[in-house]
């Protein structure tokens, strides 16, 4: 059994069908939740020592943050249509509640947060688009909350790889705090398939190999990487998309891809 693979579960009360604390990942940063909501239903929360940033990977719906009101967040039909997702950020110890307008997938990224920040929607301008890679390892990007917009540790983005592709790739890894080389940060990968009965692979891997474990993922599932090399594999016929969540004690992402790989992108 995969000890960084997390299956969902049948909602609860709550709508809460996925619930990755750092106490159960066993880290100290990232805290990643998924919760589903019909036309009506609420979801709340608040978190003194957290931030958090709500990112509506499916549906429509009106967010409170605080004093802050937006209506009509959202409005995509899945992840996989070529629209961005509605996103808030919340700053930690303000209280937030999602009214959903119609069926949502709301996605609940934490970190640990400061003060000095104001809830916010992300408008769809403000996430960049990026197109990575070439031939098959062509995958598209999506930067919902980069480093060089207001946060105090969360990192937030999304990721379509198509059938056949391979994502996360060459190798790369964001574990050693090296100044200027590498930064220091855990990471969540929140996987959907299309059409759903689909699989793709994800490696995560040390260099000393004393974490080596490939992980056959399903529709809903979220991979956890504490550390290491993290490649992702979509087979033939299925298009993976994938939410990330990062967050270290340095809010940059600066990565190091697998010398062995390096060859692929000099090349």
């Amino acid at each position: 059994m995969s000890i960084l693979r997390v299956r969902p579960s049948a909602p609860v009360a709550d709508g809460k069908v996925l619930d990755i604390t750092p106490e159960t990942a066993g880290w100290d940063h990232v805290g990643f939740a998924v919760i589903r909501r019909a036309a009506g239903q609420v979801a709340e929360g608040v978190d003194a020592g957290r931030e958090t940033c709500l990112v509506l990977v499916s549906g429509t719906a009106d967010i409170t943050a605080g004093d802050e009101t937006f209506a009509d967040v959202g409005g995509r039909k899945t992840p996989f249509e070529d629209k961005a997702p509605g996103a808030v950020y919340v700053p930690a110890g303000v209280p937030w509640r999602v009214v959903a307008n119609d069926a949502v997938e709301l996605a609940v990224c934490t970190a640990p947060g400061a003060e000095g920040y104001v809830p916010r929607q992300i408008p769809a301008d403000e996430m960049s688009r990026e197109v990575r890679g070439r031939d098959t390892n062509t995958r598209f990007v999506r930067n919902i909350l980069p480093q060089d917009r207001p946060a105090h540790s969360l990192l937030v983005v999304e990721v379509v790889t198509p059938s056949g592709h391979w994502s996360s790739y060459p190798p790369h890894k964001h574990d050693t705090a090296t100044d200027g080389e590498e930064t220091a940060l855990e990471e969540t990968y929140y996987h959907r398939l299309d059409p759903p009965q689909g699989f793709a692979f994800q490696r995560v891997y040390t260099d000393d190999r004393s974490l080596d474990e490939t992980v056959c993922v399903e529709d809903g599932d979220v991979v956890m990487v504490p550390e290491g090399y993290h490649p992702v594999g979509a087979p033939h016929g299925y298009t993976l998309y994938y939410l990330n969540v990062m967050a270290g004690p340095e809010r940059r992402w600066i990565f190091r891809n697998d010398p062995a790989h390096e060859w692929i992108v000099k090349s």
